[in-house]
C-alpha cells in the first residue's frame, strides 16, 4: 500500500469535539492517529473542541479521518463545514450524517423502504403517556433520538417509571423516542463501501452482564462477551446483513458504518434499530474485531476508510 499512503498528503484525524461521547471518540482517535502514523501516514490530531473551523482550514489537511462521535462530529455539521473549506473526509456525507444521527427519522426512512424496526412513539411535553404505553406495551425503551453510545437510554418496566425515564431522555433532547422493547439476541453489522459497492462483514453477537449493553459495559469493562462471526445460521446471517446493507444504502451512507440489529427471541425475526455513521474505533470497538474476522487489521481498516474520503457534494460549475 506504499503508493496509497504517499499520495494521502497530510492527514487530520478529528476527534474529542463537544459531544457526550468526548471522551470515546478521544479513544477512537488515539487509535486511529497511532495507526496511520505506524504506516508512514504525515498524520495529525485535531480536537474540534479546543480549536477553531478557522485553524482547521489553516492547517491545510489534504484529508481528514472523522473519528469524532455524536454531536457536532457525527451528525452532518462537521461535514458541512469540511464541503465549505473543500477537504475530502471519511464516512457519510451531510445528509446521511444528518439523517442518521436521528433515529426517528432514520425509523420512517428505514420503514418507508420496508426494513424491519421496532414500532416506536414520539413523545413531546404533554403527550398522553398512558395511551403510549398502551400502544407499545410493557417493558419499553425510552431514549434521546440524537444521542448515541446508550446515553439517556431507560429500560421502562413499570408504567410508573415512564415520566421519569422521559424527563431523563428529555434532558438531552427536546423529542424523545419510545421503542417497542425486543426480547432476544443483540448484534451489529459492519459495513465498509459506497453503493452497489457496500459491503457487510461478519455479524458480532454482543452478549452483556444481564443484557445490559450499557455505557460502561461498553467501553470500560472485560465482561461483555462478543463473538464473531456470530452463531447463527447461514440464511439469518444473510437475512440480516441484506437487512444492514439496505439500511445503509437507505440512508445514503457511505465510507463504513455499522448497523445495530435484534433478533427476536420468540421467531428469529432481526428488527434494526439505528446506524452509526462514525462508529467507535476504540479496544473494544466493533467494526475493528469485525473486520479481523476477516483478515482485515486495525491498521488495514483505517487505511482503507482513509482511501475512501472525498467531498460529497456536487462542485458548482
Amino acid at each position: 500500500m506504499s503508493d496509497t499512503i504517499t499520495n494521502f498528503g497530510k492527514v487530520g484525524v478529528l476527534f474529542g469535539g463537544r459531544s457526550a461521547e468526548r471522551d470515546v471518540s478521544i479513544m477512537s482517535g488515539t487509535g486511529v492517529l497511532q495507526a496511520l502514523r505506524s504506516r508512514g501516514i504525515d498524520a495529525h490530531g485535531f480536537d474540534p473542541a479546543e480549536r477553531s473551523i478557522a485553524e482547521l482550514a489553516a492547517e491545510e489537511f489534504d484529508c481528514v479521518f472523522i473519528a469524532l462521535h455524536g454531536r457536532y462530529g457525527e451528525d452532518g455539521s462537521l461535514q458541512g463545514a469540511l464541503e465549505q473549506l473543500g477537504i475530502p473526509y471519511t464516512g457519510s456525507g451531510v445528509m446521511a450524517s444528518s439523517v442518521g444521527m436521528d433515529k426517528i427519522t432514520t425509523k420512517i426512512i428505514w420503514l418507508s423502504k420496508g426494513i424491519p424496526t421496532p414500532r416506536y412513539a414520539t413523545v413531546a411535553p404533554g403527550d398522553d403517556l398512558e395511551a403510549i404505553v398502551a400502544d407499545l406495551g410493557l417493558p419499553l425503551i425510552v431514549k434521546p433520538p440524537l444521542e448515541g453510545s446508550t446515553i439517556g437510554i431507560t429500560k421502562v418496566e413499570q408504567a410508573e417509571e415512564f415520566e421519569a425515564a422521559v424527563a431523563l431522555a428529555a434532558g438531552f433532547d427536546e423529542t424523545v423516542l419510545a421503542e417497542e422493547f425486543v426480547t432476544g439476541r443483540e448484534f451489529t453489522v459492519a459495513v465498509l463501501g459506497s453503493g452497489k459497492h457496500a459491503r457487510a462483514l461478519p455479524i458480532v453477537e454482543i452478549v452483556a452482564p444481564e443484557g445490559n449493553y450499557d455505557y460502561q459495559n461498553k467501553y470500560f469493562t472485560d465482561d461483555t462477551q462478543y463473538h464473531c462471526p456470530a452463531k447463527l445460521d447461514d440464511a439469518l446471517t444473510a437475512e440480516i446483513q441484506k437487512h444492514a446493507v439496505d439500511a445503509y444504502r437507505a440512508l445514503g451512507c457511505e465510507g463504513w458504518g455499522r448497523v445495530d440489529v435484534l433478533v427476536r427471541e420468540s421467531d428469529m425475526r432481526p428488527f434494526l434499530l439505528e446506524v452509526n455513521t462514525s462508529p467507535g474505533m476504540t479496544s473494544h470497538s466493533l467494526v475493528p474485531m469485525a473486520a479481523r474476522a476477516v483478515g482485515i487489521s486495525y491498521e488495514d481498516l483505517c487505511i482503507e476508510i482513509l482511501r475512501s474520503a472525498r467531498c460529497k457534494m456536487v462542485k458548482a460549475q
